[in-house]
């Protein structure tokens, strides 16, 4: 026996050999779905392959999305530049800098209109990482869905809408905890009539993932996060078993191989737990179904066509963990937005996995395996901890406002990145085999001039628009905003007004104040 200590980044360590678990019985497609939440998994189908992209204006975006449909991409990913996401059209002081640079600028449905051109929203599922202004957002697709005469009953896809992850990580709130939840709740009630086959929140670990955090730690800040949605919902008076069929959730894949498949086979297992224990009867509204993208935070700039191989190993680990849709990065992004050329390779890189590694041909091929059951009951029985004291602090939302999940993270992140720096973890390019390197060429880089050609197209619009319209669905919205109303409906007036994003999400700001 070797005298190393072997741990995974999680700090759960690793025995040298293992030779017994704790055993299972179950099959796939059986509660509580630790082994995939199908009978046949990828036999049927293989998972959605998106690819997350969107940058610059809507008429550029289009064009990438009409390539992508056309290299076998079976869904879009939407990427909305900074404003877009905190709720500032592209004219607004705080907008400067940052148009169309890490994402597409959508200033009203006439921009969603331009960037769905030619591409009928009924025949495709789209993802849009979008929260904070997600019922503005969600409120253009569907009035873009109605002007194409689509059945809002059968159209698909997913916002994520998931606020408390912004509180905890990422940063792009706008309103405070109380009114976030309620746009939350309302975007759930509405779509449960109105688009029932829409995805109505993407719980999000990916981002606790990249601002530092565990395997363990996004497992259960996600899921205790989970919950508070569903909590929130409930009290609501909305059916558990109707509205949590369409919370889905959305993992990040990172470099420890063995790690994040056992990451996803406790996820699915926790979340069917815990919704059974909320009164989740219906095994539709237990099952825990994921996109999942490959680690951002592990691409490097040196050496970038190492990204490949990163990528890979990652995109298979999630395959074999059982994802249901996935994006895998381009070998560039820590330089740029992809190149077309590293959007292509990294498509490719799934299609390579769907068709011919032999991956897909069985269910869950690593059951059984001493370490990876193991690991999975490790995993498990780490967040749970987590879990527990978030409980008692009072849920995911008090744990957020006194600090704590944003603490733990900072901690792991600081504890990683030393790791990093010492040579104890080693990045291969980085800190171990490094080279002399020439500066990267064929760098994606997005105009300063984008911000020019919005501002333009605002001006046209506010032109050409009905005006009286306009100023009388905000009122409207308004004053439903200082009730208890739901505030859908009044947003989607609003946009078919062709209201802009920025002046939607004023009127909010007017009533609910900013975080």
């Amino acid at each position: 026996m070797s005298g190393k200590k072997f741990t995974t980044t999680s700090g759960i360590e690793i025995k040298e050999v293992y030779t017994e678990f704790s055993g299972m019985n179950e099959l796939p497609g059986e509660f509580p779905f630790t082994r995939g939440i199908q009978k046949d998994m990828y036999r049927g189908k293989p998972w959605t392959m998106r690819q997350y992209a969107g940058f610059s204006t809507a008429e550029e975006s289009n064009k990438r999305y009409h390539y992508l449909l056309s290299q076998g991409t079976m869904g879009l990913s939407v990427a909305f530049d900074l404003p877009t996401q905190i709720g500032y059209d592209s004219d607004s002081d705080f907008a400067e800098g940052e148009v169309g640079k890490v994402g597409v600028a959508i200033d009203s449905l006439r921009d969603m209109e331009v960037l769905f051109d030619g591409i009928q929203l009924k025949d495709i599922t789209t993802s849009m990482t979008i929260n904070a202004t997600a019922s503005i957002l969600l409120s253009m697709y569907i009035a873009l869905a109605k002007k194409q005469g689509a059945d809002l009953k059968q159209i698909s896809g997913t916002i994520q809408n998931d606020i408390l992850k912004e509180y905890a990580a990422r940063g792009t709130y706008i309103y405070p905890p109380g009114p976030s939840m309620r746009l939350i709740t309302d975007v759930f009630q509405y779509c449960s009539k109105e688009v029932p086959k829409w995805n109505t929140i993407s719980i999000s670990g990916y981002h606790i993932r990249e601002a530092g955090s565990t395997a363990v730690q996004e497992l259960a800040f996600t899921l205790a996060n989970g919950k508070a949605y569903l909590q929130a919902a409930i009290s609501k008076g909305l059916d558990i078993n109707v509205f949590a069929k369409r919370l889905s959730f959305f993992f990040n894949c990172h470099n420890n191989f063995f790690e994040e498949i056992a990451k996803f086979r406790a996820a699915r297992r926790m979340w069917a737990n815990i919704t059974k224990q909320l009164g989740a009867t219906d095994a539709g509204a237990q099952k825990l179904r994921f996109h999942t993208q490959t680690g951002g935070s592990t691409l490097t700039a040196q050496q970038p066509m190492n990204n490949i191989v990163r990528v890979t190993t990652q995109a298979l680990a999630a395959v074999l963990g059982g994802t249901q849709s996935l994006h895998t990065n381009g070998y560039d992004e820590a330089l740029s937005l992809p190149t077309e050329a590293a959007a292509k390779i990294a498509l490719r890189t799934q299609q390579i996995i769907a068709f011919e590694s032999g991956a897909t041909d069985t269910v869950d091929p690593l059951a059984g395996s001493y370490f990876i059951e193991s690991l999975t009951d490790e995993l498990e029985k780490a967040a749970y901890l987590y879990i527990d004291k978030i409980d008692a602090m009072g849920g995911a939302v008090k744990a957020i406002e006194q600090d704590y999940v944003q603490q733990e993270i900072a901690r792991s992140a600081y504890e990683y990145q030393n790791e990093i720096e010492s040579g104890e973890r080693v990045i291969v390019g980085v800190n171990k085999y490094t080279e002399n390197e020439q500066p990267a060429e064929n760098i994606f880089r997005v105009d300063d001039s984008i911000r020019k050609t919005q501002t333009d197209k605002i001006k046209k619009l506010r032109t050409e628009r009905n005006n009286e319209a306009v100023k009388n669905t905000l009122a409207e919205l308004k004053t439903a905003a200082q009730g208890t109303q739901n505030l859908m409906p009044l947003i989607l007036a609003a946009v078919e007004s062709y209201a802009t994003l920025g002046e939607i999400a004023d009127t909010l700001r007017s009533v609910f104040g900013e975080y």
